[in-house]
């Protein structure tokens, strides 16, 4: 990768500004440094993360402007350059050759921790495939602020990411969690998390207690707890909904599995009321069973039936 010097001395280059003073960066040995950066409130900022982004010969981020106003607020002079998904093909491999020919690679995502949710994932598989060192440098994480904010049970959690886009997918997607024994954490758009929920409350049940948390660490931090059924009806009622939002839901309450030819009573009485898919995210609501699952059973049932 071509990198341009750094302007002014090398102790300028190398450095960062905390509280007025401008602080030398001890050099990096070679390898991909994973660094976490504030998801809302700069201050967070760890002292490791500021000496990584001031020390490293190569900074790769999401987009510029935003990695440039945390620089600034620092005073580090490392230019950063665009990595994302649009440009991960070209611009990867000239990152590893980076690292191959002896230089240190910072790499930052636009919030939060590298590698989740976003493509720096391919980058770190890229690197410890070559061989070189990856080495992460922890800090602020959205999902586990709103874990630990949430109030929700947080001794076996399960980070999942963005649901589908689609209802049926998203409600498909949920029957897999339903009986998951852990606190599920979705991240989710404010123009969606309404139709989230609502589906939310159907196939994991509607007094399953959950939390939204919206815009952490910024001015309108708010944390929203109650049952899904609650919090479905708070947004249906309030759509125009700003901000980044993550969705935590509390893991299932203590309940029987019920007896297979209990499944199958429940599905054939349901399925004379509705339509199969209807039927079975009813069943999945009632008995906490995944809903694939159950809609796959009922058309094998349909079909031996001769339906």
């Amino acid at each position: 990768m071509q990198e341009e010097p750094h302007k002014g001395s090398a102790s300028a280059a190398r450095s960062y500004r905390l509280h007025g003073v401008m602080v030398p960066a001890r050099p990096l040995e070679p390898a991909l440094y994973l660094v976490a950066t504030p998801i809302g409130n700069l201050g967070d900022i760890t002292l490791r993360a500021l000496e990584t982004l001031a020390g490293a010969d190569v900074l790769a981020c999401e987009d510029t402007r935003v990695s440039r106003v945390l620089l600034d607020r620092y005073g580090i002079a490392t230019r950063p350059y665009a990595y994302h998904e649009h440009n991960a093909d070209e611009v990867g491999p000239r990152l590893v050759a980076a690292l191959e020919q002896g230089k240190s690679v910072a790499l930052v995502s636009d919030a939060g921790t590298p590698l989740v949710s976003d493509p720096g994932y391919r980058l770190g598989q890229l690197a410890l495939s070559a061989g070189c060192k990856v080495v992460p440098i922890p800090g602020p994480s959205a999902p586990l602020a709103a874990l630990v904010g949430s109030g929700l049970p947080n001794d076996a959690f399960l980070f999942a990411g963005f649901l589908p886009v689609k209802d049926k997918a998203r409600r498909d997607r949920l029957g897999e969690f339903a009986r998951v024994d852990a606190t599920l954490i979705f991240f989710e758009s404010p123009h969606r998390i309404a139709a989230t929920l609502a589906a939310a409350a159907e196939v994991l049940g509607d007094q399953r207690q959950a939390a939204v948390c919206r815009e952490l660490t910024k001015t309108f931090e708010e944390f929203r707890r109650g049952s899904l059924a609650e919090l479905a009806a708070h947004y249906q009622a309030n759509p125009h909904v700003k901000g980044e939002i993550v969705l935590v839901v509390g893991p299932p309450t203590e309940a029987a599995v019920p007896e297979i030819a209990d499944v199958d009573a429940l599905l054939a009485a349901l399925a004379q009321e509705m339509p199969a898919g209807k039927a079975a995210t009813e069943a999945a609501r009632q008995t906490g069973l995944p809903r694939r699952d159950l809609y796959q059973r009922l058309v094998g049932m349909k079909a031996r039936d001769g339906d």
